[in-house]
Order: C-alpha cells, then structure tokens, then sequence
C-alpha cells in the first residue's frame, strides 16, 4: 500500500443523477486513492459499468433492499484483503456500511439512519451507533486503526447547523444523537 493514500467521501443523494449531470469529472482530475459514496440509491447493475471503471478496478457496492434507498459504494486503486457489508450491524438491510481493510487499516464507509422518522426510527438510529462503535472498538483492541467517513446524520455542536435553537427538538440534532458523537470522540477517535 502506498505511504500515504487519499479518501474522498461523498454524500451523493442519487449516483446515477450525479452520474447524469456530469459531476464526477473532478474525482477523475483530483484522483485520490478511494472514493466513498454514501446514499447512492442504486443497485450494483444500475450503476454505469464505465463509471470510474478504469481508475477504480475496486467496486464494493452494498444497496439497500428496497429500491432507490440508502446504499454506500467504495471506489478504490487499490486492492482491500478483507471487505464486509456489517449485516449484523445494518439489521435492516438499507445498505449502510463498506468495510475495506488494507493491512493493519480498517475502512468504514459509512451512512448512518435518519432518526426523523418516528421513536421507533430514533431508537433504531442509537442502538446502529452503538452496535457500529462496539464493533470498531472490537477491531482496535485487535491492534487494527480505523477510518471511518460518511454521513452521520447528526450535526453535533451548534456551529454544525444554520438555525441550532429551533433545531433542538429535531432529530439530528437532539442532545442523546450528539452525546453518541462525544461518547465517539472519548473512544479516542478524531
């Protein structure tokens, strides 16, 4: 693996439209290493076979089981000797997590659940975070370091959001989704 490599993550909210629109012609003139794309909302045939196939030989894509939907995608030069989707972290099959390991790194790409839905949304968002942060710690105790990017669906201090007052008692901003992101940085990560 190279001394140092480069990672871009990127919320495309659709990498088909994206695709469409022409917005991935600076991936191929920046040329990182990895690229990790989150709520691509497509399954692994609908994404253009041509698309970054000649700079990225790696494709992980992990879709979500109901069509249009979540799902996360790594694009990668090089080649990871272990890959995952975290199915027993992602119980419901949205597609949320690409795990890629490259010698002693762990690489989380990863889209985190809205908890704006309802309770029971909400409930399912923390007990993600926990189930993902327990595994991670897991992995570090085994002597692995541990990259992880994506969308966490929470903005954790008000410098994070336009309008934090009204945004107190919205999901993605409630006090316990941003305690989960100290607990995150107590663990000791950056």
């Amino acid at each position: 693996m190279a001394e140092s490599i480069e990672i871009i993550s990127w919320n495309v909210n659709g990498i088909r439209a994206v695709a469409e629109k022409g917005a991935f012609s600076w991936i191929e003139e920046r040329a990182p290493h990895i690229v990790c794309f989150q709520e691509i909302k497509a399954t692994a045939d609908q994404i253009p076979e041509n698309l970054f196939a000649e700079r990225y030989p790696i494709r992980t894509i992990n879709s979500a089981a109901k069509k249009g939907y979540s799902g996360t995608m790594i694009a990668s030069e090089l080649e990871p000797h272990y890959c995952d989707c975290r199915a027993d972290i992602d119980l419901l099959d949205e597609g949320r997590i690409v795990e890629h390991h490259y010698g002693n790194i762990a690489l989380f790409n990863v889209y985190f659940p809205n908890g704006q839905k309802d309770e029971e949304r909400l409930a399912y968002k923390l007990e993600f975070y926990e189930r993902f942060l327990a595994y991670c710690e897991s992995l570090r105790s085994e002597g692995k370091s541990i990259i992880i990017c994506g969308d966490v669906n929470t903005a954790h201090r008000e410098i994070d959001l336009k309008n934090p007052k009204s945004n107190e008692k919205t999901s993605g901003f409630l006090p316990i989704e941003r305690e989960w992101i100290d607990k995150l940085l107590s663990h000791g990560y950056i």
